[in-house]
C-alpha cells in the first residue's frame, strides 16, 4: 500500500475543499428554486456535512495509519478511496459545466439560464456520480471471459489447439475475505476447460495474512497439464514496514509456499519443460522486473539457460515493461504473459479500440501486442487496488488458444 505524506494528504483535502465551495456556490442557485427553507437549510447542511466528515476522516487516518491493524486499514483506505472519487469527480465536472455555461451563455436567455443551466449542471454531476457508484458495487465483481486465438510460427504440431487460461493480480486483500464472489470467477475458469492456468503474480497485496481461507478457493481450479505462476511488485512485502528483515522474509516466504499448497508450480528465474509426443514447449517465469520505482529481482537471462535450444517458448512476468526492456529483439520467445497495470481500472473499450490514462505511463496496458513473430499479452487483473471499483475495465479471465 503505498504511502503519501501529510502534506500530500493536506493538499488532496485542501483541494476537495476548494471544489465543495464552489460547487455550494453554484448549488445555491438549484436550491433557490426550492420554496421550503427548512428543506434548503437540510440540503445545505447535508452537504457540509458529509464534506467536513470525509476531510476529517481523511486527516484522521493519516494521523493514525500507524496504529492501525493493516488489515483494518487496507478497508479504510479503499473505503475512503472511494467516497473521495465519488464525491470529488462529480463536483468538479458540476462546477466546470456550469461556470462554462454560466460564462459562455449563447443558447439560453436570461431568464431561461437561471434554471435550465443549474439543471444541466445538476444533470453533469449525477451522471458520473452514478457511473462511479455502478463501478464501485457492480462491475468490479463482474468477470469477463475474453476469448483470443493466436497463431505462433514456431509450435510444434502437438501443442496447436492447447488451451491456456491466463489470470493476474487477484489482489486477496481487498476481497475481505468475500470467498463466495471468488467462486464465480473459479467457476469461468474451470468451465473453460483449460490444458494450462498461468498466473501472473500480484496474488496479495501486501501480507501473507490476506491468504487465510483462500486455499479451498483455489484449490478448486483445474488444469488438465498444469498450472504455473510468478510473483509480482505486491509479492514482495516491499510496501509495508517491518520490524525486522526476519518478519520481512517470513512474510515472503508464506507467500511463495502458498502458491505449492494450492497445486501451482511457482517459477523463481527458472523454466519447465513441457513434453508432448516427443515435442517439446518451455515455460519460463522470472520474478518481478519494471521499470523504476519499481524493483527488478528478474533475472531471465538464469530463466533461458535450460530451456535455451527449445524453439517455442512462453513467458510469465508479471510487468509488461519487460516484453521491451529484454525480450522482443533479445530472445525468441513467442508469448510473454503479463499483468500488473489493471488497465488502470478505468477505460474505454469499442471493439478493436481502447483508451485509458494508463497508456500515457505504459506503452503496453491491455489485450494483445505483436511484434514481428513475438507476442505480449497484458491481462487486466482479476482484483483491485486503490479505487475500489472498476469503470469500463472490467476484471479479466484470459482464455487463450494455440494456433
Amino acid at each position: 500500500m503505498r504511502r503519501y505524506s501529510f502534506f500530500t494528504i493536506v493538499l488532496l483535502c485542501l483541494a476537495i475543499l476548494l471544489i465543495d465551495i464552489l460547487a455550494f456556490y453554484w448549488l445555491q442557485s438549484i436550491t433557490q428554486l426550492i420554496t421550503s427553507v427548512r428543506m434548503r437549510t437540510a440540503i445545505n447542511g447535508a452537504f457540509w456535512f458529509f464534506t467536513i466528515g470525509l476531510v476529517g476522516a481523511i486527516l484522521i487516518l493519516r494521523v493514525r495509519l500507524d496504529s492501525i491493524h493493516p488489515q483494518r486499514k487496507q478497508v479504510l483506505v479503499s473505503s475512503l478511496y472511494g467516497l473521495s472519487i465519488s464525491s470529488f469527480v462529480p463536483k468538479l465536472i458540476f462546477v466546470l459545466v456550469i461556470s462554462i455555461l454560466r460564462f459562455t451563455n449563447y443558447a439560453f436567455s436570461e431568464e431561461e439560464s437561471l434554471i435550465v443551466i443549474p439543471l444541466i449542471g445538476l444533470f453533469s454531476g449525477f451522471l458520473p456520480f452514478f457511473v462511479i457508484v455502478y463501478a464501485i458495487f457492480m462491475a468490479r465483481y463482474r468477470f469477463k471471459v475474453r476469448h483470443l486465438r493466436i497463431k505462433f510460427d514456431a509450435i510444434p504440431q502437438s501443442f496447436k489447439g492447447l488451451r491456456v487460461v491466463h489470470i493476474s493480480d487477484t489482489h486477496l486483500g481487498s476481497f475481505s475475505h468475500k470467498y463466495h464472489v471468488f467462486d464465480k470467477a473459479v467457476e469461468l475458469i474451470n468451465r473453460q476447460e483449460p490444458d494450462f492456468i498461468f498466473f501472473t503474480g500480484d496474488l496479495v497485496n501486501n501480507f501473507q495474512w490476506e491468504l487465510k481461507g483462500w486455499q479451498s478457493t483455489f484449490e478448486k481450479l483445474n488444469a488438465k497439464k498444469g498450472k504455473f505462476s510468478v510473483l509480482g511488485n505486491h509479492d514482495y512485502g516491499d510496501y509495508s514496514e517491518w520490524d525486522s528483515p526476519k518478519d520481512k522474509q517470513e512474510n515472503f516466504e508464506g507467500i511463495k509456499k502458498f502458491h505449492k499448497d494450492i497445486g501451482f508450480e511457482l517459477l523463481l528465474n527458472e523454466a519447465k519443460s513441457i513434453e508432448i509426443q516427443g515435442e517439446k514447449m518451455a515455460i519460463l517465469g522470472v520474478e518481478n522486473w519494471g521499470n523504476p520505482p519499481f524493483k527488478q529481482y528478474g533475472n531471465l537471462e538464469k530463466a533461458l539457460e535450460s530451456v535455451i535450444d527449445i524453439p517455442f517458448k512462453i513467458l510469465l512476468s508479471h510487468d509488461p515493461s519487460h516484453w521491451s526492456g529484454e525480450v522482443t529483439h533479445d530472445t525468441d520467445i513467442a508469448l510473454t504473459l503479463s499483468g500488473h497495470t489493471h488497465g488502470m481500472q478505468a477505460g474505454i473499450h469499442l471493439k478493436n479500440s481502447q483508451w485509458s490514462p494508463i497508456k500515457y505511463k505504459y506503452e503496453h496496458w491491455a489485450g494483445l501486442y505483436t511484434e514481428g513473430s513475438q507476442h505480449l499479452y497484458v491481462n487486466r487483473g482479476l482484483g483491485w487496488l486503490g479505487f475500489p471499483g472498476r469503470l469500463g475495465m472490467r476484471p479479466e479471465i484470459t482464455c487463450i488458444d494455440f494456433k
